[in-house]
């Protein structure tokens, strides 16, 4: 008998909005692992700025971070980023975005999104750069979710009551906690 694959949830947003932290805490009170966003690993290891193939590059580390813990999970896997966070990245910064990365965030897809609202305050990250723009990047992630038709919901709230919001949101869509 095949073993089941884990249903991958992603945590995605605007930066600052508590997605590791959400992602951390998803993991612990399912019991299941979590893929931390590798693009603070790949960017505190480069010398100098980061370029448009950097982004392409992160996105690719990500993957493979997910592929490796998806053959681990028991029943889910909680994903801090996914290719909409760098899909959205590359059109903001550069314009354009890689074709990988735009097949990607259509042609693999999540078994539910965690969409984290800007409704918490921003915090300064060196590795962070828009402050200023966290209502107009929210509402570009509310359109890319709906242009590509996957299943979401915005997660609200400050502190545990953002965890508890999630938690109400996945168990209505059908991601229990199993025993």
């Amino acid at each position: 008998m095949a073993a089941t694959k884990a249903k991958r949830i992603a945590i995605t947003g605007p930066e600052s909005t508590g997605k590791s932290e959400l992602c951390k805490k998803l993991s612990e009170y399912y019991g299941e692992l979590w893929v931390p966003e590798y693009s603070r690993e790949y960017l505190s290891n480069i010398d100098g700025p980061y370029n448009y193939g950097d982004i392409l590059a992160i996105a690719h580390g990500q993957y493979n971070m997910e592929q490796k813990a998806l053959g681990l999970a028991k029943h889910y896997l909680f994903c801090d980023t996914d290719f909409m966070v760098t899909h959205i990245w590359c059109m903001v910064k550069y314009g354009k975005s890689h074709e990988w990365i735009t097949r990607m965030a259509s042609t693999n897809p999540y078994d539910f999104t965690l969409l984290c609202n800007i409704d918490i305050p921003w915090v300064y990250d060196p590795m962070r750069e828009n402050e200023n723009d966290r209502e107009y990047l929210f509402n570009l992630y509310v359109s890319e979710l709906k242009i590509r038709n996957i299943k979401f919901g915005v997660v609200q709230g400050q502190g545990e009551l953002r965890l508890l919001n999630a938690i109400k949101i996945l168990e209505s869509a059908g991601f229990s906690k199993s025993d």
